[in-house]
């Protein structure tokens, strides 16, 4: 018995050489079986010309050898098996990849199908609730309604405006208040900053004084900040870009810088908007604001989305009712 048994490498080696042997063998026995038929086919066809059978003759005898043979086995350490077999799994695999790789766009095109059917259906739900809560408080008031004179349905109807009306008022209140706070705190320096030839609101969201006080050049970049400013100059620029008033003495003026300029200019412009779309009583040509010179608060609101030019007039400027749709 041989005390040093061969390595798993050497033993395959030698398996996948017998049976690559075997193969052969059985290669060169099916040619000298083809070569044997072949000479038997002639010596049929000249016997048998006269018939004219001879090519079914052969096929018949060939069938009837193949049939009564044994079916080729290989030996019982040959790798032929499981090579057949690796082959087999390999082709299956990579049909498996292939079948996955072509339903991945469709699979895909489901989950999104299914998300957006999944957002209809939520907004569906909430929809039905706040109609059936709907519902629920007109057949409420309806029935509270018929309890009532038509007195005490009105008085009742009056309160319930004066206290809508005084909701209305203090969340308005708040807005105003929510809106000069922005306005101070982010965006009057980005407005002055555009003013003076700078970037575009938005652009460049840290503004700080220094940079508004030394200026922009002709690309919009801000310049190098000086250590002593000219304020006669700096005073005549606030005169001439934010309309300051012009008299004589700091004291008049206040301490207003840029920023504070382009601050109290947002201010005004959205307070004459709101006044004259409430003065206009839903008459869209009414509710716009004749504009001194087209400024950087103006640009901002259109480009917000809150505000329009005039399509036939760049000077006259209003508030969108977003109640109603856009002008064409």
């Amino acid at each position: 018995m041989n005390e040093h048994p061969q390595p798993f490498g050497d033993r395959y080696s030698l398996s996948l050489e017998q049976s690559l042997q075997e193969l052969q063998e059985k290669i060169q026995q099916h040619k000298e079986e083809l070569a044997g038929l072949q000479r038997d086919d002639g010596h049929s066809r000249r016997n048998l010309s006269a018939v004219g059978r001879g090519p079914f003759e052969v096929m018949k005898g060939a069938f009837e050898q193949v049939t009564g043979e044994p079916p080729f086995v290989p030996f019982s350490g040959s790798v032929l098996p499981a090579l057949l077999a690796l082959r087999k799994t390999h082709e299956t695999i990579m049909e498996s990849r292939a079948y996955l790789s072509s339903q991945e766009a469709s699979l895909d095109q489901v989950k999104r199908r299914l998300e957006n059917e999944e957002a209809n259906l939520a907004d569906q739900m909430l929809l039905q609730q706040s109609l059936e809560k709907r519902i629920q408080s007109l057949r409420d008031e309806a029935e509270s309604r018929m309890e009532l004179t038509p007195e005490q349905a009105a008085k009742e109807r009056l309160d319930e405006l004066r206290q809508k009306k005084k909701h209305y008022d203090l969340e308005t209140s708040k807005l105003l208040k929510a809106l000069r706070k922005f306005v101070d705190n982010y965006l009057a320096a980005q407005l002055a900053a555009e003013d003076l030839g700078g970037p575009v609101v938005g652009d460049m969201m840290e503004v700080d004084s220094d940079q508004l006080v030394a200026g922009f050049n002709a690309q919009g970049r801000p310049m190098k900040p000086k250590s002593k400013p000219d304020e006669d100059k700096r005073q005549r620029r606030l005169e001439e870009v934010w309309g300051l008033p012009q008299e004589d003495g700091r004291d008049k003026r206040g301490d207003v810088d840029e920023a504070a300029a382009a601050g109290r200019e947002m201010r005004e412009l959205t307070e004459q908007l709101l006044n004259q779309l409430v003065e206009a009583g839903g008459d869209s040509t009414a509710a716009h604001v004749k504009l001194a010179k087209e400024t950087a608060a103006a640009r901002f609101l259109v480009r917000s989305k809150v505000a329009q030019f005039h399509p036939r007039d760049a000077t006259r400027l209003k508030l969108i009712d977003f109640g109603r749709e856009l002008d064409d």
